[in-house]
């Protein structure tokens, strides 16, 4: 049975704000549009959701096809709609975040995106349609969110060192921490697994590895212990 509308309806689309770390610089994946409007310009990867798929199902295929990238982490940021935030039509774009190690991942441009790459999030290039709103609001989200969720991990290779860890805490945060004291908490919390490894192929001397262990971080919540930096 087909169902008739008195009103017209809100065409849905989804977009994504792609995180990568790629030291010391805290990068944004974006795409250059191959169709109008904007034509040419930069944007965040997304598109219209199709009528059988759920709204983290079309964005994880809108990065799928227009970037290569698939399996990351993906949460769900906000949704925008401004009357006139489309040139085309009425819009309305649920945006999610998302987090990806750069060494994981090889970035391939595809169906309506004509180009695809990295930025780093203090020197972008204009934006299409109100993705600078959309991409600022993911920025300060990831902010809050990495002081009281370890979420930072997502962006760091499975091991790494307590300099790199500290490096991506301040680049996010975008403030220089005591080296002691992040130190101190971090380890103070038990969800670091110290390895029996070194960095290899450093000009300096080589730092001890550790990498995150999620069944500890659970037991911590479990106990009511907060992770917060």
């Amino acid at each position: 049975m087909t169902w008739s509308y008195e009103f017209s309806r809100p065409a849905l689309t989804v977009d994504c704000v792609v995180f990568g770390l790629d030291e010391p610089e805290l990068k944004v994946l974006l795409i250059r549009r191959d169709l109008k409007p904007y034509r040419g310009k930069w944007a965040l990867p997304g598109g219209f959701v199709h009528v059988d798929e759920s709204l983290e199902d079309g964005a994880r295929r809108e990065l799928r096809e227009e970037t290569g990238l698939e399996r990351v982490y993906l949460e769900q940021l906000y949704t925008y709609g401004d009357v006139d935030r489309d040139p085309r039509e009425r819009v309305v774009t649920v945006a999610y975040y998302a987090l990806v190690k750069l060494s994981d991942h090889r970035v391939v441009a595809a169906t309506d995106a004509r180009d695809a790459d990295w930025f780093c999030v203090h020197d972008l290039p204009q934006l299409a349609f109100d993705h600078s709103r959309i991409l600022d609001a993911a920025y300060h989200r990831l902010q809050n969110k990495l002081r009281y969720e370890p979420i930072g991990f997502e962006l760091l290779p499975k091991k790494f060192t307590l300099r790199q860890l500290q490096g991506l805490y301040e680049v996010i945060l975008d403030r220089t921490l005591d080296k002691r004291n992040f130190r101190k908490k971090i380890l103070g919390m038990g969800v670091l697994e110290e390895l029996d490894e070194t960095e290899t192929n450093v000009a300096h001397r080589a730092a001890r590895l550790y990498r995150f262990n999620p069944k500890q971080y659970r037991e911590m919540i479990k106990r009511g212990v907060n992770f917060e930096i």
